[in-house]
């Protein structure tokens, strides 16, 4: 665990459908973007004006997947399109972090593409990106 994790600045909610995706450790890139729902605007001499609409975190958190079995593309890609869990980008549910240890309650934030390779015997997800709209207390 790192010193500070985006888990330290969520508020604890509950998801849409009560589901859980475990998603193995991807081998590509795991990112983590966090940002502040604030707006700088530049005056012509250089001034600025600061807004804040939110002092709340507010996470996105990207995987990418260079291979899969066919079972670990076909959970992800069932969550994606099940009613019950994703339902695309609609649903919430709760998702475990691979890394950090703890579970976020997250939904789609984009569409699911799912190349395969070695005719169709390794599967891939270019990028999943999910929106982090909580945690569940540890």
């Amino acid at each position: 665990m790192a010193a500070k994790e985006m888990y330290d600045y969520l508020s604890v909610v509950a998801p849409d459908n009560d589901v859980t995706l475990s998603t193995p450790e991807p081998q590509d890139v795991l990112t983590e973007k966090g940002l502040i729902n604030q707006e700088i605007h530049l005056g012509d001499d250089g001034s600025e004006e600061r807004v804040g609409f939110s002092t709340a975190a507010i996470f996105y958190v990207t995987l990418v997947w260079s291979a899969l079995t066919a079972a670990d593309s076909g959970t992800i890609l069932d969550f994606y399109f099940d009613a019950a869990k994703g339902n695309g980008r609609i649903e919430s549910f709760k998702w475990d972090h691979p890394t950090d240890g703890h579970t976020y309650v997250v939904r789609f934030d984009s569409d699911l593409s799912r190349p395969q390779k070695s005719g169709g015997r390794i599967h891939a997800i270019k990028s999943v990106r999910f929106k982090v709209l909580g945690k569940i207390a540890d």
